[in-house]
């Protein structure tokens, strides 16, 4: 009977899983457009907080000024959400409470936020926008990312950019106000954005420039705008940035290679009478002995000999001739007209420097003598 039982109800959870898997999950996982959460209103929670809560934050001397300045508006913001705002000078700190008119629970947490942005340099015309249902905040902390201060320096200007072009595209990609000031940086906007926001702070910080990261950005912004592609994985369009400036590690000429692992220990190394055995010189008499090695030792200056004679040799070796090159026959082909050259040079010779050609001279004589002819 029981195993009937765990049977049925084991089929029950097959099909269950079943007609799960069929629902497709983009359907599931895509928010319609235009979509927004209803506001909390009092209907919500009628009956109000039983208990009061309260946040403090401190700030620094240079935000005094400007917080006394701005308090009546801190005030006149929150009062809409029934959350009462006090400025200590004295202290130097800000504090939120809850009254009894408070319906709204979260209200004291986004309460918080606003006295945290303000003490991080945030004007009040952005902080107040978390009090809004859409807006979050995040504080990232990087002063303790990089040891180094000059570097630390040279990162956060990097992040700003040159006058700040690089913060401002940051912004307009993820919608988000960024504040970096100090050790800190205060971002207000959209979730989605914030994430964004954190990854290029903490990439910078890791000495990744951030226009690599905006270029991604940039990317998702145009796939997202395609409702065929929103369903898809992205990766195959993002570029793959990899570093080219890092110095190779010089290898070490002598090279480690670690063997194998085996838990049985080496083999033992042969002794000298064990290499006698196996050569049969163990059993050889000491005369035998002595002969051998001197037969040896002769056979290894032999052959000394004979390499050094070798190179002796070869100085007196003749290099190797190059071949002679025969002389060309100059062509015979075009023959010289040596009449030519001689009238060339009688003509040469009859011309004096500066005088003119012959027929020249005798187109004037015959002009002058019929100008005399005339004149008669």
């Amino acid at each position: 009977m029981l195993c009937s039982h765990f049977l049925g109800d084991r089929r029950t959870r097959s099909r269950r899983a079943a007609r799960e898997a069929s629902v497709d999950e983009s359907e599931l996982l895509t928010v319609p457009d235009g979509w927004k959460e209803p506001a909390f209103t009092r209907e919500d929670n009628p009956r109000g907080l039983l208990e009061e809560s309260s946040f403090a934050t401190l700030f620094p001397k240079y935000r005094e000024a400007y917080l006394k300045e701005c308090w009546p508006l801190v005030q006149k913001a929150l009062s809409e959400h029934y959350v009462n705002a006090t400025l200590d000078l004295i202290e130097g700190s800000m504090t939120v409470t809850t009254t009894k008119k408070t319906f709204d629970p979260y209200a004291i947490i986004r309460a918080r936020d606003l006295i945290k942005l303000l003490a991080r340099s945030v004007p009040f015309e952005q902080a107040v926008r978390i009090l809004q249902d859409d807006v979050a905040c995040d504080i990232i902390k990087i002063g303790s990312l990089v040891r180094n201060r000059e570097s630390f320096i040279k990162r956060r200007g990097r992040l700003l950019g040159p006058k700040g072009s690089t913060l401002k595209a940051l912004e307009l990609l993820t919608n988000c106000y960024i504040m970096v000031q100090g050790n800190t940086v205060s971002a207000l906007g959209p979730f989605s954005g914030l994430k964004e926001v954190r990854k290029v702070v903490l990439d910078t910080m890791k000495n990744i420039h951030p226009i690599y990261n905006i270029k991604t950005l940039m990317i998702k912004r145009e796939l997202s705008k395609d409702p065929e592609l929103r369903t898809q994985n992205w990766e195959r369009f993002l570029p793959k940035f990899k570093r080219k400036n890092l110095k190779k590690r010089k290898e070490p000429k002598k090279k480690n290679i670690k063997k194998e692992y085996t838990p049985f220990p080496p083999p033992q190394p042969e002794s000298q009478i064990d290499k006698e055995l196996a050569s049969g010189e163990y059993f050889l008499k000491e005369s035998q002995k002595k002969r051998k090695r001197v037969e040896e030792i002769k056979a290894k200056q032999a052959e000394a000999v004979k390499r050094r004679q070798e190179e002796r040799n070869k100085a007196f070796i003749p290099p190797k001739e190059k071949p002679v090159m025969k002389a060309k026959k100059a062509p015979t082909e075009k023959k010289i007209d040596i009449e030519a050259i001689k009238e060339k040079v009688k003509n040469a010779k009859k011309k004096k420097l500066g005088a003119l050609p012959m027929e020249e001279v005798k187109l004037k004589m015959a002009a002058d003598e019929k100008k005399k002819k005339k004149k008669k």
